[in-house]
């Protein structure tokens, strides 16, 4: 690996994949010689759920590990843009509580689900969506947090485009851009396209890759989200950040085609996937 790329980025990745069992997360993080994780979930709920008493504990298990949050791999802005908001802002409150008491300043965002039964486009919606992120970036600002929005299919910013007009609102010390290669693939939206438009903008990646045929999740470098060729991009424009590991592979039963021809039928425990997930990313950065 070009020693100039290997100085370039963190890995991290949602060790809720691994097990719900902090232990479990701690040893197979470890063991892959990570040191961070991007905390979702963890003892069987996730993190946001958890009262401030209980996090501390976590947090103490994690600095007898030396394991670092990466980011609180958080739901905020993944209720349906007609929900309840000031509930909603209750949990925001409390997660920007979690990660300063989880020492990070991340926190993982979205802008909200279109209700697309209606049949009603995504823009009848747009000025909703920035009143609330608007709300939350105000919040953010007062407490010294990050907010970085991930695209995601069903959202407002589900495709490029909206993933750009969010930016160009809010885009700031306090508002910054995850790029996610699968979800993008799942919304049919071409991933170098989505790159070139957000490149100013992102902050942080998540490393999973998916089918543009179908949407199933693979392994890096097996799909159609072009991983290999963005990475090298964003590694040639100087990024210097996180790559978070985001499996989704427990399900996969067809990587041994892409080695020997064969085939396997076996579901893939959480180790085992992430692992894989893990593996997979390093083929491809040896290659950058």
């Amino acid at each position: 690996m070009n020693e100039m790329v290997k100085n370039n980025y963190d890995l991290t990745g949602f060790a809720d994949e691994i097990s719900p069992n902090l232990d479990k997360q701690i040893e197979v993080i470890k063991g892959l010689e990570m040191h961070y994780i991007e905390m979702r979930g963890v003892n069987g709920r996730g993190l946001v759920d958890h009262t401030l008493e209980e996090a501390k504990k976590i947090k103490q298990q994690l600095d007898a590990g030396n394991i670092r949050i990466s980011a609180i791999g958080s739901p905020i802005g993944k209720i349906n843009i007609k929900d309840d908001f000031d509930k909603h802002m209750e949990l925001f409150r409390h997660t920007v509580e979690l990660a300063q008491l989880m020492g990070t300043r991340n926190i993982r965002m979205f802008s909200f689900f279109i209700p697309r039964e209606e049949n009603a486009p995504a823009e009848q919606f747009r000025d909703e969506v920035m009143e609330r992120l608007g709300k939350m970036l105000e919040y953010a600002k007062q407490n010294d947090v990050v907010l970085l929005h991930e695209n995601e299919k069903g959202i407002y910013g589900d495709i490029a485009s909206r993933c750009l007009e969010i930016m160009q609102n809010f885009y700031g010390e306090h508002f910054k851009a995850v790029f996610d290669f699968a979800n993008f693939v799942q919304c049919h939206q071409d991933t170098k396209e989505a790159y070139e438009l957000l490149r100013p903008y992102i902050e942080y990646i998540h490393i999973k890759d998916a089918l543009w045929d179908n949407g199933s999740v693979v392994p890096a470098g097996s799909g159609d989200g072009q991983v290999e060729e963005i990475l090298r991009r964003l590694f040639e424009s100087g990024y210097h950040g996180f790559l978070s590991l985001e499996p989704h592979l427990t399900e996969f039963t067809g990587f041994t085609t892409l080695e020997d021809g064969g085939k396997i039928a076996k579901v893939l425990s959480g180790p085992e996937a992430f692992t894989l997930a893990h593996q997979e990313l390093l083929k491809i950065l040896n290659t950058i």
